[in-house]
């Protein structure tokens, strides 16, 4: 049996590797090697070639009776595990079975009525936060969505924001408020300024697609293609090692959010 030092940092690049070429996001490329590991530990660091479909549903099945996990994280599991046979190790996987599902909790969802949300949105401290809150309120795109918007995906013209690779790998346009149009113009601007000094220090460079970065060369410094919102501090890409500006972090945006409810 091939035991864990010889085997799991190979299967576990090759797993990066594969994300990567299908141009999965980062967070996406983190969870499927998070479950791929624990996966091999449950069992003992045998190698999944040597797993097959009852291993798959024991796994599971742990999940949702020992370790009691939401539905969406046993289905984010599964998701990956099958990424893991299909797409790594080329290996079909057939019907896993009946598994112990974990329970979707059935819940009503908290609908803001206009007031509320007025409130909401004064209680928030003007800059990009609340710039993104209007966003997604008034555009209806979800938050990861609006973190990733290019320049050029914002047309004032025709009052249209456009949507590239969005949920289910689909493009598709959605309104642009027009009242959003002066602020986020405005807001651009102090990017565009912040963009050029990076530009002269030698990290204007923002992170593209391979296909896009191989087609055009030069597009990571071009204004068309910077984030929207970008984060207030230069990082180190970890695929790359490339050191730039990515897009703002969606966990600052929701502890804006949470704070501003509070305080309403």
């Amino acid at each position: 049996m091939p035991g864990p030092t010889e085997q799991s940092p190979k299967l576990l690049d090759q797993v990066r590797q594969v994300c990567q070429r299908r141009q999965y996001s980062y967070h996406t490329e983190k969870a499927y090697v998070r479950w791929v590991t624990r996966f091999v530990r449950f069992h003992d660091t045998t190698h999944p070639r040597h797993l097959a479909e009852d291993d798959v549903r024991a796994f599971l099945s742990h999940l949702a009776s020992e370790r009691n996990v939401a539905a969406s994280t046993q289905n984010q599991a599964l998701n990956a595990l099958v990424f893991l046979y299909e797409q790594v190790l080329g290996v079909e996987l057939d019907d896993i079975g009946p598994l112990d599902r974990a329970d979707r909790p059935k819940r009503l969802p908290t609908v803001l009525s206009r007031k509320e949300v007025r409130r909401l949105f004064a209680s928030l401290s003007p800059g990009p936060n609340r710039r993104i809150a209007h966003l997604l309120y008034g555009s209806g795109v979800r938050l990861s969505v609006a973190l990733r918007l290019r320049v050029k995906e914002l047309d004032f013209d025709r009052g249209r924001v456009h949507v590239r690779d969005g949920k289910g790998g689909k493009d598709r346009t959605t309104v642009l408020p027009e009242r959003l149009h002066v602020p986020l113009q405005r807001h651009l601007k102090t990017v565009k300024a912040q963009h050029e000094t990076d530009c002269a220090e030698g990290v204007g460079g923002v992170h593209l697609p391979d296909a896009i970065s191989e087609k055009y060369p030069n597009a990571a410094t071009e204004w068309r293609w910077q984030y929207v919102f970008p984060s207030t501090q230069l990082s180190e890409d970890p695929r790359s090692g490339s050191v730039r500006r990515h897009h703002r972090s969606d966990s600052a945006v929701q502890r804006a959010v949470k704070s501003a409810a509070d305080a309403a």
